[in-house]
């Protein structure tokens, strides 16, 4: 579908689901049994008709035409984007090519498809008329009285940890976690929410399991140090500076210039917690060769709203936010429909991926992990764990615990068959996370997460 009737694979479009209970919902919806009056349009849209439990068959409409993304129209109750329904569509339209034929849209279809285009301009300008201009001098004055706030924080978290230490790490278990949830309450009102998700972090780590006091005197010096760095930020290079800003939680707009490219989608998961749902989605720059970071929230276990499924490509443009690194950006005007490619980013070994990760831990010691692309590496068992070692007997890196965990590690080890692979993953101090393979015959990639 995309433009030209290239149609997506399955793992694309079961990349789209905000969950695995949608992913699971969705495949079951996949055949033609419960679909009628299912069709496709040459622009990029399909439509049908789905059985559902009462009487009147809900109404599903996808259009992935547009450069903005994927969008969904269905008459369900749901409030997940997309639906079971949507999944199902797709999934229909992906696997059978005489399940959902060629031809007219219906009138309820073509009805939406119609507002969908009249819309687009606006949404492609971001215009908003009538919307009052910015007042630096009081933008400024806002700026100050928070930057007061966080120091004020960030010296009573450091009379917090002096405190711990001064009376040993044992207390940390006595204490329990309310001390650590009360700590993080005032860096919230601090106004420095990245302060607040670390304190949080150190209340956890005395019920962890053996091994707990190392951690947290690692985690509390992690602490200390960004603590430091942001009462002593006048005197870091700029680029520690700002990032510094941003790990203690201030806002920053993106203010690289707008790089255009062909940006291959390399990797898609959410982690979520009780207030936040937090999509990455990692990009590869076709001629840059930059890699990039897309971040997309949903609030109260509501899915991120921009998803692009793993192995698509598209034309548009990014703008770096501040920071060593400057790996986050932001997403601006999309030129071009994600489409399928076979390209791929260059690999590296094992411990060159080890020495990028150190190089990017001296601009960001608070990194957890940074991206890499190993090539020509095989899945193997390591005592209880698995790791990934080099095909010409070089050096190997663990898999980290939760990768370890997931059902992507068998789909790489089958996709390997004790065969050489290229894999898109994170790479840090706990080893490595692979999030996305490549196939050796057809270039098709694989998500594993």
């Amino acid at each position: 579908m995309t433009q030209q009737g290239v149609r997506w694979t399955a793992d694309q479009v079961l990349a789209l689901a905000p969950d695995a209970a949608s992913r699971t919902a969705g495949s079951r919806l996949g055949v033609a049994g419960p679909w009628s009056e299912a069709g496709r349009g040459d622009e990029g849209a399909v439509w049908g008709l789905c059985k559902g439990s009462g009487g009147k068959p809900y109404r599903t409409v996808v259009d992935i035409s547009g450069s903005a993304g994927p969008a969904y129209k269905c008459s369900c109750p749901s409030r997940k984007f997309p639906c079971k329904h949507a999944l199902g569509l797709l999934l229909l339209w992906a696997g059978d090519d005489g399940a959902v034929p060629a031809g007219p849209a219906p009138e309820w279809a073509e009805q939406w498809l119609a507002g969908r285009g009249a819309r687009a301009p606006r949404e492609r300008t971001g215009d908003a008329p009538g919307s009052p201009a910015a007042d630096p001098e009081a933008a400024r004055r806002r700026a100050e009285r928070r930057a007061e706030r966080v120091t004020a924080g960030a010296t009573e978290l450091e009379q917090r940890l002096t405190d711990l230490l001064r009376g040993g790490l044992a207390s940390a278990e006595q204490a329990g976690y309310g001390l650590w949830e009360e700590t993080a309450a005032r860096m919230v009102d601090a106004q420095a929410p990245g302060l607040a998700s670390r304190v949080r972090e150190l209340g956890a780590v005395p019920g962890s399991g053996p091994g707990w006091p190392v951690r947290l005197l690692e985690e509390c010096a992690l602490v200390h140090l960004l603590d430091q760095g942001w009462l002593r930020r006048a005197a870091l290079p700029e680029g520690l500076a700002a990032t510094v800003r941003s790990r203690v939680g201030l806002p920053a707009p993106a203010d690289g210039p707008p790089e255009r490219d062909d940006w291959l989608v390399l990797a898609q998961y959410d982690t979520t917690d009780s207030r936040l749902t937090t999509r990455r989605i990692w990009l590869y720059g076709v001629e840059s060769g930059r890699v990039a970071l897309l971040l997309s929230y949903g609030a109260a276990g509501r899915a991120p709203e921009l998803t692009l499924p793993v192995g698509l490509a598209f034309e548009a443009e990014l703008s770096a936010y501040p920071g060593a690194g400057r790996l986050r950006a932001a997403l601006g005007e999309r030129f071009t429909a994600p489409a399928p490619s076979t390209v791929r980013p260059a690999g590296v070994t094992t411990s060159q991926a080890a020495a990028r990760y150190g190089d990017a831990l001296r601009e960001d010691p608070w990194l957890d992990a940074c991206p890499v692309t190993l090539a020509g590496v095989i899945p193997t068992p390591d005592g209880d764990g698995w790791q990934v070692a080099d095909a010409d007997g070089g050096l190997a890196l663990p898999l980290t615990p939760s990768a370890c965990g997931r059902s992507g590690l068998w789909r790489l080890v089958a996709l390997s068959g004790g065969t050489p692979v290229t894999v898109f993953g994170e790479c840090g101090h706990q080893g490595f996370t692979p999030l996305t393979a490549w196939t050796a015959d057809t270039g098709e990639a694989v998500a594993l997460c």
